[in-house]
């Protein structure tokens, strides 16, 4: 397989440009092992960013993943996320301690701040910057905000995490140059690549990829990635499932193929409110 493609965080670490997202793992313990495996095989694919959350399951999923990784704890990029409503100056470390001791592990090395919230993002910021100093967290972000937003925090977040696909491209008219204008440029990881599956049956995706002779879920994961400063972080429950994913992080769509998809799904011409699901 050919190498996957990378994206260089504003820090100077270096992700790979599709990762393994989490929404939903854990919830079933019949599935468990399955998704255990799954989770190894794509670090071993070398999707090694693992993106959960303390909303997911409250805490199934960091409990999954937990296991998952604890073998291979050293090559994996953790991305972990704390509820607005916990994001308090002293409630956001209580949450970062909770999930560590749900995850097994020392250490996050991405925390983000879930979707706004209640709590001053100053007050979050310096949780974060705490949970810094005391080696908890390597680097913290945010997701779920808009352009308007990125004004609010004392220094720029590392990433925005946001829900980005060809039938959800308003980020592209001004949260993506919001982003690139800062002093340090913000990094976008895109949750539900594939819309859970609700573009999979598209006739003009499904056309590219026939000719291709690829997944239509590929296709669409490496046009997610195609600007070389996305991350996608789709879910995947079993290992044919995540061996298809990573064979999305070496193909490279080509100009007509984006011209295609960009006449199916065309770009936004106006600001559009950033969606969430």
């Amino acid at each position: 397989m050919a190498p996957m493609k990378t994206v260089t965080l504003a820090d100077g670490e270096v992700v790979p440009a599709l990762g393994q997202g989490t929404w939903f793992l854990g919830d079933d313990p019949w599935k468990r092992d399955a998704e255990i495996a799954t989770l190894r095989e794509g670090i071993e694919l070398g999707l090694t960013l693992v993106d959960t959350a303390e909303m997911y399951g409250d805490g199934r999923s960091e409990d999954l993943v937990g296991e998952a990784i604890a073998p291979v704890r050293d090559r994996v990029f953790l991305v972990d996320k704390v509820l607005p409503w916990n994001a308090s100056r002293k409630g956001a470390i209580q949450a970062c301690e909770r999930s560590l001791e749900i995850l097994g592990t020392d250490w996050i090395d991405l925390y983000l701040l879930h979707w706004p919230g209640p709590h001053a993002v100053e007050e979050t910021v310096d949780a974060f910057e705490e949970l810094v100093a005391r080696g908890l967290i390597g680097s913290w972000g945010i997701s779920n905000f808009d352009a308007g937003s990125l004004g609010d925090f004392p220094s720029a977040p590392l990433v925005n995490q946001v829900l980005y696909n060809p039938s959800r491209r308003g980020p592209e008219f001004d949260l993506f140059p919001a982003q690139a204008r800062l002093d340090r440029p913000v990094a976008t990881m895109a949750y539900s690549p594939i819309e859970q599956g609700r573009l999979l049956d598209d006739p003009v995706l499904e056309g590219i990829a026939a000719n291709r002779g690829v997944s239509v879920a590929q296709i669409l994961l490496a046009w997610a990635i195609r600007s070389g400063e996305v991350i996608a972080i789709p879910k995947a429950s079993t290992p044919e499932h995540v061996r298809d994913n990573a064979q999305a992080g070496s193909l490279h769509l080509t100009d007509p193929e984006l011209a295609e998809i960009d006449r199916a799904f065309p770009a936004p011409r106006r600001k559009v409110p950033l969606e969430m699901l």
